[in-house]
């Protein structure tokens, strides 16, 4: 997955081969084997391509959106992927969501809509604090 994810970003960003390898000071042909997975960089380069294209480190060598066609996100931004609308109106949320923003069975959830931007989920008190927070000014 890493040599599809340094190519996608690399063309996402609007690099060619000669300019990121400059900016990670190896040769165009080095990275082209990168590329090709004819060869892998080492942690240092991968923490510095990460750092260039705004990506966690995991993501740069584990992300997958090939299921999804969905890009890689930024740093701190997530795709988990599509999920089944129930007969109910009910989504399940993927597990690694679940995780990263520690939801738990039982959990309330606040759910706002805009009909041009979409839904959004928010943990019923996180929404409560902003929501507080507005009150007060």
């Amino acid at each position: 997955m890493f040599k599809e994810n340094l190519l996608t970003l690399r063309k996402m960003n609007g690099m060619n081969q000669e300019e990121l390898a400059e900016k990670l000071q190896v040769s165009r042909q080095t990275l082209s084997k990168w590329e090709t997975g004819e060869a892998i960089p080492d942690i240092e380069k991968c923490r510095i391509l990460a750092e260039i294209f705004d990506v966690s480190l995991d993501e740069l060598v584990n992300y997958d959106g090939g299921s999804s066609g969905v890009p890689m996100p930024p740093k701190g931004k997530h795709a988990f992927g599509i999920v089944t609308v129930g007969d109910k109106g009910q989504v399940v949320i993927p597990a690694k969501a679940r995780k990263i923003f520690d939801i738990k069975p039982g959990d309330r959830m606040f759910v706002l809509g805009d009909e041009n931007a979409g839904l959004a989920i928010l943990k019923e008190e996180e929404f409560l604090a902003v929501f507080q927070t507005i009150c007060k000014k």
